[in-house]
C-alpha cells in the first residue's frame, strides 16, 4: 500500500527530476508509469501518490531514466512529439 505522505524528496533539475530509488519502483509498481519501449508515460488510468512538486508526470509527456545508482534516480523529460 502506498503512503499518503506527498513524495517531498524530489530535487528538480534542469530537464527533469530526482527522485529516490524506492519511490521510482513505486510509481512502476502501482503503474502509474508505463514503459513504453524505452521510454515512460504517465498512465492516466492509475493514481499517481501526492507530490509536493505541482504535476511532476504531467499526461501526455515522455521521460526516461537518464541515470540511477543505489539511492535516486535521475529522470529526464524527452521533447514532446510533434503531431
Amino acid at each position: 500500500m502506498t503512503s499518503q505522505e506527498p513524495f517531498a524528496d524530489v530535487e528538480v533539475l534542469p530537464n527533469g527530476l530526482s527522485l529516490p530509488d524506492l519511490k521510482w519502483r513505486e510509481l512502476l509498481f502501482i503503474g502509474a508509469l508505463r514503459a513504453e519501449g524505452d521510454v515512460f508515460v504517465r498512465d492516466p488510468a492509475r493514481p499517481l501518490p501526492p507530490f509536493v512538486l505541482p504535476d511532476p508526470f504531467p499526461e501526455g509527456a515522455r521521460f526516461r531514466v537518464a541515470g540511477r545508482d543505489a539511492q535516486r534516480v535521475r529522470i529526464e523529460r524527452l521533447p514532446d512529439r510533434p503531431v
